[in-house]
């Protein structure tokens, strides 16, 4: 054991250690559900509400691919992420690593998980303590970690190659920096670097680029697909744009008020969205191909409307169906499950539209 907690810093992972594809991370009906606290003529009544934040999810991440998780404001992705990183306890399902159950409370357990999964926050101002250097964020991880080396020299160096790795560099330039005097998008690299100090398995990387300029998005988003293919990461990518999903990701899943409703490969959920909610997403979406020769845009197609429901009493049936331009009496009242979609196979919705492709 000795001689693993000393093992320098970073290694580049061996070809044919990896099988590829593999599965790395699962979730099978995961569920959570928030309390919530009582208050006035509530305290005189039995039982409790809940806020039904995420109900029944399957996802999958496999080794050198990524998953995007794709869904409006309160859909309940971020959660979906906190408790594949074990930080919110969950209410049922299961996650599974390399097809193991796991369920971790803190101590040893929980940084033996952290090693082989690590999450990227939204906000990389928040998430860097504004009173440390990176010197001092990337050393306490690989440190944590076991993956600091033998001594100062070897330290340096692995702090170095971290800020290499994600293309801060020079890296003596950036790594006695403090946060303030880092760019949005070097934030969020030292945010990735910090991560990779672990040398994880998995990704998590919650809307990692919606914090930042426009212009250097696509850079953030071309440097977790380059370290995705030299690491093999299995990585999921929560956002709120379905056109990213398609450039960067290789699976897409979309989610509604908790529940997922539609999923298979970005190019076809994207190109040929099934489920009438992903079919908003992408309208919602500017499009220069929907401009006609005028230069105005073309009109709207019938979309539905609305806001998004309560969570703490969310609609029966199909949660999507006082939106649905297209909802039948039976969304009212009944759940639908998922359902193949023809085309390219593992496209799936949950919508009773494809009952009789079933």
């Amino acid at each position: 054991m000795a001689e693993q907690h000393n093992e320098v810093a970073i290694r580049e992972p061996v070809a044919e250690e990896s099988t590829a594809d593999a599965v790395v991370l699962e979730a099978a009906g995961l569920t959570k559900h928030f309390p919530v606290r009582k208050r006035g003529r509530q305290l005189l009544t039995q039982g409790r509400r809940s806020v039904r934040a995420v109900d029944d999810v399957d996802l999958t991440l496999r080794r050198g691919r990524v998953t995007a998780l794709v869904g409006e404001s309160g859909s309940g992705k971020s959660t979906v992420a906190r408790l594949l990183a074990q930080l919110y306890p969950r209410t049922a399902g299961e996650i599974l690593l390399h097809g193991e159950p796991v369920t971790v409370k803190g101590g040893s357990a929980f940084r033996a998980y952290c090693r082989r999964v690590q999450m990227i926050f939204q906000d990389p101002f928040a998430s860097l303590n504004p009173v440390h250097t990176v010197r001092y964020h990337l050393t306490r991880a690989l440190k944590i970690h076991g993956r600091a080396g033998r001594g100062a020299e070897e330290l340096e160096r692995a702090l170095h190659e971290l800020l290499t790795r994600v293309q801060l560099t020079p890296p003596e330039r950036f790594v006695d920096k403090f946060p303030h005097e880092l760019s949005g998008g070097q934030r969020q690299r030292v945010a990735i670097a910090r991560a990779l100090g672990a040398d994880p398995e998995a990704l998590l990387a919650d809307e990692p680029v919606s914090m930042l300029d426009v212009s250097i998005r696509l850079g953030v988003l071309n440097l977790l697909r380059d370290l995705k293919q030299r690491l093999h990461l299995a990585i999921l990518y929560i956002t709120h744009d379905i056109a990213s999903a398609r450039y960067f990701a290789d699976d897409t899943l979309v989610m509604y008020a908790g529940r997922m409703v539609e999923g298979g490969d970005s190019e076809t959920v994207t190109q040929q969205p099934a489920h009438p909610y992903t079919r908003l997403l992408i309208d919602s979406a500017p499009d220069p191909d929907r401009l006609e020769p005028d230069g105005n845009a073309e009109p709207a197609p019938e979309t539905g409307s609305g806001e998004p429901p309560s969570l703490i009493a969310p609609p029966s049936g199909c949660r999507f169906h006082p939106r649905c331009p297209v909802a039948m009496e039976r969304c009212r009242t009944e759940l639908p499950p998922r359902f193949e979609v023809a085309g390219p196979a593992g496209h799936w919705a949950a919508c009773w539209l494809y009952e009789a492709a079933r």
